[in-house]
């Protein structure tokens, strides 16, 4: 079965199911779209206007997740390393 086009109207369920990188991709933009082991309800588009995201922010989501997917977005994203010196 053919996944689901990431556009801004598809379910997050969905998304993360499809598209685990997804999870990844949405908390570094500050969206939180698993919660307690469960999934967060509703759309992408939903999730990210609860966020006050806006339109054009949200269009730059779809863009850049089909973009991954196209690559192969299923393959593990680069780890980001954090300095927590610099944190202090």
């Amino acid at each position: 079965m053919a996944k689901p086009e990431i556009t801004k109207e598809i379910l997050i369920e969905e998304l993360v199911n499809n598209y685990p990188f997804s999870v990844r991709y949405l908390m570094e933009k500050g969206i939180r779209c698993i919660m307690c082991g469960e999934p967060i309800w509703g759309t992408l588009e939903e999730a990210a206007q609860e966020k006050n995201f806006s339109a054009d922010d949200i269009e730059g989501f779809v863009k850049e997740m089909r973009e991954i997917a196209e690559k192969g977005g299923d393959e593990p994203l680069p780890e980001k390393k954090i300095d927590v010196r610099k944190m202090e």
